[in-house]
């Protein structure tokens, strides 16, 4: 066999490998997803268990992860937990994470499941800001522009940001639109009426009723005949990122709490929150 043959051979091989994958590393790969899942260190026998292998084939992964920073053994207890590389590699996976890019490649399904124009609603400076948006299915549908600042309190993602926003800054925001009247409203078409910005009590029980709730609605808020629902995404530090709402004519609009329009944006904001590592604040987790 000549020198070429042989090294084509070992290229063939490696290629066969790479399509493939490393098997002991697939293998060692076990113990971090149990060490992750357990998120605790653990003893070797039951690290191992959990991973599926026997405490003498799992040691020499572990080993070597400890020699990566992957792993860490306790020097009292013995016991193996993440080590300062997974830490850091998952500190980095969550800064790259973009829950609006996330959301927005969901967005046209979703629309199409509820049957309602879809929108993704950030905080902005200026308060609830619409940068998303995907039309309804439907030939009788309510259209929203990317950019529209929502009214504070009238709206349904408005008040479920001011819900999970610091007090101080809202009771400020909300004497400012006080102090501007109607012409703080959302600009989603002609309004049939001047809406009233309410006094801060009656708001802080509002607020308090969008934690227990962790959506909120608005049905004829705004504009008379359209209806909205809206539903938070936390991300990893249980900070609001971003609202999911459906907004739609209320006549075929389903604005009940626990209707299919309710579901399919709890649903899609679930796993949206499961992609991006998310968590309710304690208070809200009930």
């Amino acid at each position: 066999m000549s020198t070429e043959d042989t090294a084509d051979d070992r290229d063939e091989r490696e290629d066969r490998e790479d399509r493939r994958g490393i098997q002991s590393i697939e293998v060692g790969g076990r113990l971090l997803k149990a060490a992750a899942a357990r998120g605790q260190p653990l003893p070797l026998k039951v690290l191992s268990q959990a991973a599926g292998m026997s405490p003498a084939k799992a040691h020499p992964y572990l080993v070597s992860f400890c020699k990566l920073g992957l792993m860490r053994q306790d020097p009292a207890t013995g016991y193996y937990g993440l080590g300062p590389l997974a830490m850091e590699m998952g500190l980095i996976g969550i800064q790259q994470i973009d829950p609006v890019r996330l959301a927005t490649a969901r967005l046209d399904a979703l629309a199409e499941e509820i049957g309602h124009t879809a929108a993704i609603a950030v905080w902005g400076s200026q308060g609830a800001t619409i940068v998303r948006t995907a039309a309804s299915p439907a030939a009788v549908h309510v259209t929203m522009r990317h950019g529209t600042v929502v009214s504070l309190s009238d709206t349904a993602s408005g008040p479920l940001f001011a819900a999970y926003r610091p007090e101080p800054e809202i009771k400020a925001m909300l004497a400012e639109a006080r102090r501007k009247g109607p012409a703080d409203l959302a600009r989603v078409g002609r309004h049939d009426r001047p809406q009233e910005v309410p006094p801060w009590a009656a708001f802080a029980r509002t607020l308090e009723e969008i934690r227990t709730r962790a959506m909120h609605r608005s049905v004829g808020g705004i504009v008379e005949g359209v209806s909205a629902l809206a539903v938070p995404v936390f991300d990893s530090d249980a900070q609001m990122a971003l609202a999911l709402t459906a907004i739609g004519p209320s006549g075929a609009f389903d604005a009940a709490w626990d209707g299919a329009v309710a579901r399919g944006l709890t649903a899609a904001a679930t796993e949206l929150m499961r992609e991006i590592g998310g968590r309710f604040p304690v208070a809200a987790a009930g």
